[in-house]
């Protein structure tokens, strides 16, 4: 692993006690149900809704992907996330505040840059009133659950891949600001594959909006990297409300703290405590629960590469029994001339049986 992605994956481990955002429905993600949260229209813009904004979208818990398919399946590598969530969070304010507020004022960048304090200390300060981020800014996040994830990639026909999943999200999110009356000038997105044809494809959906989708784009632009912020403390905060379901209520609280989130580590396999997490957690027949992510590579493997998980044999659909025509079950002309037995008067209460000769 290069050095810079060992740093990344690093500082994705949550803070200590990271900020219990409004994004957060505890209800919702125990249940493995995606949601989307939108903060109401802050109070600057709210006033005059004539005022051009910017507006930023990233993702946190995606993870680098490995291979284009035929099929457009994008493969997690042995560097994605595994466990909890994949969020995408947006975020938006007045076009002249972009540059001064976010970056020279609170010194916003890429949410896996700042130490996970600051980044949980910033969404907070978005979500306190009072603050000039919360009178500015608006913001919303789209929570997809590790289960709808699965779910849309492990279809046996017509797969929902990671890609299709995360750009509908984005254009969802985009569209429900518009809804709101917000005027939208300029959108900035952190690129899903090809830069050139998300941008195109975005272009036509928002044909009055200029569009920039670019690589690294959280680094480059501040809304983006607000944006991101909003998508991991969330991502963040998630994790450890999925970890209830692994805690007792009975269990001392500093007993409850270091076996909480931190105990499945970064959620990328390449962190010993999410596999250490994985092997003694997982059951036999189900896996796990609505944490993890059972589309990836390295849940699949524990569940039947490497022997781990109860084997099912499924019946095959394709089999003679299956594959029969209607007429296989009607009687043939030959076998009523053979049939010397009477009738059975239960049988042939309805008549008797339509030899397949007169078809």
């Amino acid at each position: 692993m290069e050095e810079s992605e060992s740093q990344e994956i690093t500082q994705e481990v949550p803070a200590e006690d990271v900020f219990n955002a409004p994004s957060i429905h505890e209800e919702d993600i125990l249940a493995g149900v995606s949601y989307t949260h939108c903060s109401p229209i802050p109070e600057v813009i709210k006033d005059d809704l004539s005022i051009e904004c910017v507006l930023g979208v990233d993702e946190a818990g995606r993870g680098p992907v490995l291979g284009d398919y035929p099929t457009s399946i994008h493969l997690p590598s042995t560097n994605a996330d595994i466990v909890g969530p994949m969020v995408y969070g947006l975020l938006y304010l007045p076009l002249t505040q972009h540059t001064s507020l976010l970056a020279q004022t609170h010194h916003f960048d890429d949410s896996k840059v700042l130490k996970p304090e600051v980044r949980s200390n910033l969404m907070q300060a978005i979500c306190t009133p009072g603050t000039d981020l919360y009178q500015t800014c608006g913001w919303a996040t789209r929570v997809m659950s590790a289960r709808d994830i699965s779910s849309g990639m492990l279809k046996p026909a017509g797969v929902y891949n990671l890609n299709a999943q995360a750009m509908d999200a984005t254009i969802q999110l985009i569209k429900d600001v518009f809804a709101q009356g917000v005027n939208v000038k300029e959108i900035y997105i952190d690129t899903i594959g090809k830069a050139d044809v998300y941008q195109k494809k975005l272009e036509r959906i928002f044909p009055t909006t200029m569009i920039t989708v670019a690589e690294k784009a959280d680094s480059l632009y501040p809304c983006v990297s607000a944006a991101s912020v909003c998508a991991k403390v969330t991502r963040d905060a998630a994790l450890e409300v999925s970890h209830q379901a692994y805690s007792s209520s009975n269990t001392p609280a500093d007993e409850r703290k270091a076996s909480g989130a931190d105990a499945w580590g970064t959620g990328y396999p390449s962190s010993a405590k999410t596999v250490n997490w994985l092997k003694g957690h997982m059951d036999p027949l189900f896996g796990w629960g609505n944490e993890c992510r059972m589309s990836w590579g390295t849940a699949k493997d524990m569940l039947e590469a490497k022997g781990n998980g109860i084997k099912v044999e499924w019946p095959d659909t394709n089999d003679d029994e299956q594959a029969r025509r209607m007429t296989d079950f009607y009687i043939t002309a030959s076998a009523m001339e053979l049939d010397d037995e009477p009738d059975d008067e239960l049988a042939t209460w309805y008549g008797k049986p339509v030899p397949a000769s007169i078809f």
